[in-house]
């Protein structure tokens, strides 16, 4: 069987990308292909350097206004589109050519806080705000709106009337770290390619 090829595209420090990188070094039957990003900046580019996975930059206009990016991923061949902290709407043009193959984990348990602007710190405030019992993850596949699209997979962490926006970022990421890497397993396990 042939192996099972992943993108990641990601925006920022790169921690989750991390960390499905290195779950799938030496994996029989998946491998992190590219890793995709459209921040120069983003510390995920040093990550992917040092774990020799090739990286991708473009910019907004490349995304939304040409094909290039999906041409890239359909000449690799790849079988499943993983973001992890990338914080561009997934373009109408590339949810039809990878349907139920684009998945993205959320920080916070969908459909709560979710929605354009609702990612990193600003989901945490708005959990510790409303004094929510508990938080977590939801990893779900990507439609053309932010966080809508069907849940794949939930994992809950308690919240504490103590608990600081940063406490509560803490206790997510373990289930991102956690989680993500075992989600992403299973899909690609599942594809018939």
């Amino acid at each position: 069987m042939a192996q099972k090829r992943l993108a990641i595209f990601a925006s920022g420090s790169g921690s989750n990308a991390e960390k499905i990188a290195e779950y799938f070094t030496d994996h029989a039957d998946i491998e992190v292909t590219l890793i995709l990003s459209n921040n120069p900046q983003a510390g995920v580019i040093a990550r992917a350097r040092r774990l020799h996975i090739p990286v991708v930059l473009f910019d907004r206009k490349t995304f939304y206004e040409t094909n290039k990016i999906i041409d890239i991923l359909q000449n690799e061949h790849i079988d499943l589109v993983v973001l992890a902290g990338f914080m561009m709407l997934i373009p109408e043009a590339m949810v039809h050519a990878f349907p139920n193959r684009i998945i993205n984990i959320h920080p916070a348990l969908l459909p709560k806080y979710g929605g354009k602007g609702m990612y990193g710190h600003f989901v945490h405030e708005a959990v510790v705000e409303a004094r929510e019992l508990e938080s977590g993850i939801s990893i779900h596949y990507v439609n053309e709106h932010y966080d809508e699209g069907d849940i794949i997979f939930q994992a809950t962490c308690p919240v504490t009337p103590e608990d600081t926006p940063e406490e509560v970022a803490r206790k997510v990421q373990v289930l991102e770290h956690q989680h993500y890497p075992e989600v992403v397993e299973k899909l690609l396990s599942a594809l018939n390619s």
